[in-house]
């Protein structure tokens, strides 16, 4: 932990040798975010409600969404990014530190500018949880955490998977894109708004359902389960098989040479 908060400190202070540009970035994100609200309350402006939820209800999956995202992003990009690391030998030099192999990769890359999606999605739960008094409960807050935490996990999974299938392919794969920037704003809607195939396939393939949907659904009052309220907790399984991919990939890996 002392070594990634070394770390943490180094890339800060290089991030923040060009403040300008990293406050712009900051601005850049947070806009972003902001316009695909926007877009939200537009179409809920035209349609009142979609499936029986209301504007409120889907701020709450699209903040959730976001917030997840853009921490998993800010301190798992280096994984995102692993081909750059095989493609100039940075790896080769990680191998021989005498350190874990994670840490080192985690440390290499954090994207503080990915701060302004989080902000923005901070002060979207603020605002839905002072609008629904009744959010306010223990239970409803800890259910928001859980969801967050889990998506969390889903993403940076995500990352440690694409990582791992990047020793095989040399070359990141943009198909990954799919699952992360596309989950992303897949999940900013409920998903049984969807056909039943894509509910199925974010429950049991890719659980972003355990963090979105069904943690939702509790929390608006659609269901007394209190199961729902800790489902994001089983989403540390899927770390399991993205992880197994990641070690698979470290036992085959023969160095690029240089």
């Amino acid at each position: 932990m002392r070594l990634y908060l070394k770390y943490f400190t180094m890339q800060l202070k290089a991030e923040l040798e060009y403040r300008k540009a990293f406050i712009i970035s900051i601005i850049a994100k947070m806009a972003t975010s902001i316009f695909s609200v926007l877009s939200i309350y537009f179409l809920f402006d035209k349609f009142g409600s979609i499936a029986g939820y209301t504007f409120e209800d889907v701020l709450i999956c699209f903040a959730v969404s976001f917030m997840g995202y853009s921490l998993a992003e800010c301190f798992f990009r280096s994984f995102d990014h692993f081909d750059r690391m095989i493609s100039n030998g940075v790896f080769d030099r990680i191998l021989v530190r005498p350190k874990g192999i994670i840490l080192q990769v985690l440390g290499s890359e954090i994207e503080f500018n990915r701060f302004g999606r989080t902000l923005v999605s901070i002060i979207i739960v603020i605002g839905v949880l002072i609008n629904n008094q009744q959010l306010l409960r223990p239970d409803k807050i800890l259910t928001i955490i859980l969801m967050v935490l889990g998506t969390i996990v889903i993403y940076a999974s995500l990352f440690i998977l694409k990582a791992g299938i990047t020793f095989f392919t040399t070359q990141s794969l943009e198909i990954m894109n799919i699952f992360t920037d596309g989950t992303r704003d897949l999940a900013q809607y409920p998903l049984n708004i969807y056909q039943k195939w894509v509910q199925n396939f974010f429950t049991y393939i890719l659980p972003i359902a355990l963090v979105n949907y069904y943690p939702l659904l509790y929390l608006i009052g659609k269901t007394n389960n209190k199961l729902y309220m800790i489902l994001p907790i089983f989403t540390t399984i899927f770390i399991i098989p993205c992880y197994a991919v990641w070690k698979i990939g470290i036992r085959k890996y023969k160095s690029t040479g240089s």
